[in-house]
């Protein structure tokens, strides 16, 4: 498959401080077709590699990358007029709690008509009739009066719905989901991944799916990114990473998510907390709560260098992780520990 999107070395940083990396080294492919998940606990730098892409960076942070390219551009290189034509355009977005990112000034009709006569190059009747039937297109019931309706009389899905019909509007060739489903009850949340699914399937657009729940990622991933404290730590095709994740800090995700409830029905829970990006050093950011790295007395190697991304030795080959626990023979030979401490 073609790459359409293609992040190399992407570092996120709070003003001139290097200390301060908020993302570091991030390195992303998205194929076109695929659905690319991106998971991790709150604050792990999801959502911030999300606004890096689309640069809209809160300051004073600043974003700087080897190579930040969608559908052969180069976004790093775009003006501003460039990438406001591209956001809404070729990158559709879709955000968490999507009755506060609607207008509570504006129509759903006005909310949909937008991008439809500014990419579309519509006129204002035909974007109305345009609108009616993207509204029904994404399963709104009564289009032509909810398209009359303002934000606050508006269900949790049926404004997911409609972000859905703005985003779509721009015909995007990637949509970033940025936790669609948040605060969704289970039914509507089912409805949404459907809906998300089939539309990418219908106009072969590719996704970046963010998400911390993996029961929702299992249902509509194609390959998993997992973050941790703004570093990429494992990524794969998503069965098989689920099934063996390889870094500690993927199995405990795992571990405490719905997928793998312990025979008694009760849910793990990682020990400690990330730390804040002030605190980033050379090693792991995972091995202050890492029992495998104790386990097998790699805490010193660990703490003192992070490895790159590699094959670990099992499954296919673009499964990679950055640990030495499950790596072992990347280690370094004066660090290295008998296979049979792993």
């Amino acid at each position: 498959m073609n790459a359409l999107l293609t992040v190399d070395n992407l570092t996120v940083r709070a003003g001139a401080d290097p200390a301060t990396r908020i993302l570091d080294g991030v390195s992303l492919t998205i194929h076109e077709g695929e659905v690319l998940a991106l998971v991790g606990e709150s604050g792990s730098g999801k959502s911030m590699t999300a606004l890096a892409l689309i640069r809209l960076l809160p300051a004073p942070l600043v974003a700087e990358a080897g190579a930040l390219t969608v559908a052969g551009e180069d976004l790093l290189a775009a003006g501003e007029r460039r990438m406001n034509a591209i956001r809404g355009g070729t990158i559709g977005m879709l955000f968490q709690q999507p009755k506060r990112m609607l207008d509570p000034t504006a129509t759903v009709g006005a909310h949909v008509a937008e991008p439809l006569r500014r990419f579309g190059r519509l006129s204002r009747a035909a974007a109305r009739r345009a609108t009616v039937e993207l509204l029904a297109d994404v399963g709104i019931p009564e289009p032509r009066r909810r398209a009359r309706a303002y934000a606050h009389q508006l269900s949790g899905g049926i404004a997911q719905r409609v972000m859905i019909a703005t985003a779509l509007a721009g015909q995007p060739r990637l949509l970033i989901a940025d936790e669609p489903t948040t605060a969704l009850d289970a039914t509507v949340e089912a409805q949404i991944l459907r809906l998300i699914a089939a539309k990418k399937a219908e106009l072969g657009m590719s996704v970046l799916f963010i998400s911390h729940d993996l029961r929702v990622v299992s249902a509509i991933a194609d390959r998993i990114a997992v973050m941790y404290a703004g570093r990429i730590v494992e990524q794969g095709p998503a069965a098989e990473l689920l099934a063996a994740p390889q870094h500690p800090y993927t199995r405990a995700l795992v571990e405490c998510s719905l997928l793998r409830p312990d025979e008694h029905g009760e849910l793990y829970a990682i020990p400690g907390h990330a730390g804040p990006a002030l605190s980033l050093t050379a090693g792991c950011r995972f091995q202050p709560r890492c029992a495998a790295s104790h386990a097998a007395r790699l805490e010193h190697q660990c703490a003192a260098a992070e490895p790159e991304l590699a094959f670990s030795g099992g499954g296919s080959a673009d499964h990679t992780t950055r640990c030495w626990v499950a790596s072992p023979q990347a280690a370094p030979s004066h660090a290295a520990q008998p296979k049979e401490q792993v």
